[in-house]
């Protein structure tokens, strides 16, 4: 096991090559910037962590410049409607995030700032473990260890932890804490960050430009591009379901919005069945539904879907049991999986899609 000293010379180790190699994200102050005095918002560190859970860098950065244009802080999110920002996450996934995203900035926005604390932190929506490290530390240099997947690689290489995860994960936290300096904790944090990123890949380790290879037990013993093990994950179920996509004489669709709690919970949607392995048919009105060829296939974290597409040309004045007629719709609005069923139905129904021409 390291001792202080060894730590102490890893983390100086990492930071040097982070001055020199720090991605550079709109979110971020960067290195130089934060040496001349420039200190982190810690609205838009929030904002991206919250955005960067289960979500790629790539992915995050249109939808982080969308946010803070039309959102520039705390404040003006807050003041929001839940729709309009609900309809600007579509496509991030995970919506349990976006409403308690809405929540969290309302009650940051009535405390007048954010806590710079981790247990002040830790007592506001959304905001988990990891997240409340995250942003004591970048956002008020907090020393606080912030342990995601790249973190999780990076220690269990340097360590050469054998455990597989998920069993090693109190293990990698309680290492990786060994590592947080008292100085500069924020930018060591997105240091580790961006060196499990860009150069302790999951695949193909570029260990001659790593900082830390003179430090590394799995570089030592020759074992670095096999770690971190994991256990095998048992095979998703698949389950199924119609989802029902009507449309009135001029053009309006039927819509409703999810229950508040659950998979894609407050967003708009087709209406349709429960989702299981032999859903039930639950048409929200009666009509002359047409089944279209093919299925609509997405993966929640638990399970495969597949949708099966009814389509419907509803009369003006069509009376739902469930749902609403939308006027104006715009299809990017919707969630992932509910835009895969429009798509799907625009693709398979050709000239069924266009609402009936009267006689």
């Amino acid at each position: 096991m390291r001792d202080g000293t060894a730590t102490r010379h890893e983390a100086a180790a990492l930071l040097r090559w982070y001055d020199r190699a720090a991605r550079v994200l709109p979110w971020r102050v960067g290195p130089a910037d934060r040496a001349a005095g420039e200190r982190p918002d810690p609205y838009r560190v929030w904002l991206s962590e919250i955005m960067l859970q289960q979500t790629t860098v790539a992915s995050v950065k249109a939808y982080f410049d969308r946010f803070t244009t039309r959102w520039p802080d705390v404040g003006a999110l807050a003041a929001a409607e839940d729709a309009e920002v609900m309809a600007e996450w579509a496509g991030l996934g995970y919506y349990a995030r976006a409403r308690n995203l809405i929540a969290c900035a309302r009650q940051v926005a009535q405390a007048g700032a954010f806590p710079d604390t981790l247990d002040g932190l830790r007592a506001l929506p959304g905001i988990g473990a990891y997240t409340a490290a995250a942003v004591a530390a970048i956002a008020f240099d907090r020393p606080e260890t912030v342990v995601d997947g790249n973190v999780e690689r990076v220690v269990s290489r340097l360590f050469a932890v054998q455990d597989p995860l998920p069993k090693s994960k109190p293990t990698l936290a309680r290492l990786a804490a060994t590592l947080t300096p008292q100085q500069r904790p924020g930018d060591f944090a997105q240091a580790m960050m961006d060196l499990g990123a860009t150069v302790c890949t999951p695949r193909n380790p570029r260990c001659a430009d790593c900082p830390l290879e003179g430090f590394c037990a799995a570089r030592a013993q020759g074992i670095a591009a096999e770690l971190p093990r994991k256990t095998p994950k048992a095979p998703k179920p698949t389950r199924r379901g119609i989802a029902y996509v009507a449309f009135r004489a001029d053009g309006a669709p039927l819509l409703e919005t999810r229950p508040p709690k659950g998979l894609l919970g407050g967003m708009p949607g087709w209406p349709g069945t429960d989702w299981s392995d032999d859903p039930d048919p639950a048409p929200p009105i009666p009509a002359d539904w047409t089944i279209l060829p093919g299925v609509v296939k997405h993966t929640f974290t638990h399970f495969h879907l597949e949708l099966t597409v009814a389509l419907a040309h509803l009369p003006q004045d069509a009376a739902p049991e469930r749902g609403d007629f939308r006027p104006g719709f715009d299809p990017t609005a919707l969630p992932t999986l509910m835009r895969k069923v429009h798509d799907h139905a625009d693709a398979a129904s050709g000239d069924l899609f266009a609402p009936r021409k009267r006689d």
